[in-house]
């Protein structure tokens, strides 16, 4: 590179100022994954294994419909399909020696065993509830003896994330080309001196008509959902000099 070629090259940057620009937003805190629990089928509850406050983990069981002729039904199905298997390999043994209608009859059979099995399986499980994430219960309105509807589904439980949390932040529509993700968020929680910061992971693709504001997410941990707060995104703002 030629000692004339750098001058223009240090020139053309001189030119050109990057300088640091702050974005006010405004935020709540929720939690990552929140979700309202209910049967789908109908019945009287036979038992509830969790309260406020009860941690748990995907695949616990939170509660338990009437389910003892279910249960019935499942096992009458599981001893059919044993016994419907063991008639249609005896056959597959010698199905040289029977008629290919005879030999698919009882294949149909324990084709139709197998799918009888599923059925009352599928029936079984939508008197059970369990916990679809690993998380805590935070609300909870269902007791031993309440009678459910399938038919009007009303949430039995609330649960959310333990630990997981995101921010959701708001901010003017105006500054919607300058905000992209992974700018960081400098924030404060209301009640709390301590600041923390975090990287933007997603922006929402629409501007609210009623307030003229776009929102935006931060990943955190371990914040009560609900709290508020305030911060500023870190942005860029590239002038030319004249």
């Amino acid at each position: 590179m030629t000692r004339i070629t750098r001058i223009i090259l240090s020139l053309m940057l001189l030119a050109v100022t990057v300088q640091a620009k702050d974005i006010y937003a405004t935020f709540t805190v929720e939690a990552k994954k929140s979700t309202n629990l209910a049967f789908t089928s109908s019945g009287t509850v036979n038992s509830v294994a969790v309260d406020v406050s009860s941690l748990v983990k995907k695949g616990d069981l939170l509660a338990e419909l009437q389910n003892n002729d279910l249960k019935a039904a499942l096992n009458i199905a599981t001893t059919a399909l044993k016994y419907a298997k063991k008639d249609y390999d005896r056959q597959l043994k010698v199905k040289k020696l029977v008629d290919a209608s005879r030999l698919d009859s009882y294949a149909f059979k324990y084709e139709s065993a197998k799918a009888q099995v599923i059925y009352q399986q599928a029936l079984l499980d939508k008197t059970l509830l369990k916990a679809p994430f690993d998380g805590v219960i935070f609300d909870k309105s269902v007791e031993v003896g309440d009678v459910v509807s399938g038919a009007m589904i009303r949430t039995v439980f609330k649960m959310q994330s333990l630990h997981e949390r995101k921010l959701i932040l708001e901010f003017d529509q105006k500054y919607w080309k300058e905000i992209k993700v992974g700018q960081m968020f400098n924030y404060s929680i209301d009640g709390d001196s301590t600041k923390y910061s975090g990287e933007i992971s997603k922006i929402y693709p629409f501007a609210d008509s009623g307030n003229r504001k776009i929102r935006a997410e931060v990943q955190t941990e371990d914040f009560v959902p609900g709290l508020f707060g305030d911060g500023t995104i870190m942005t860029t703002d590239t002038t030319t000099n004249k």
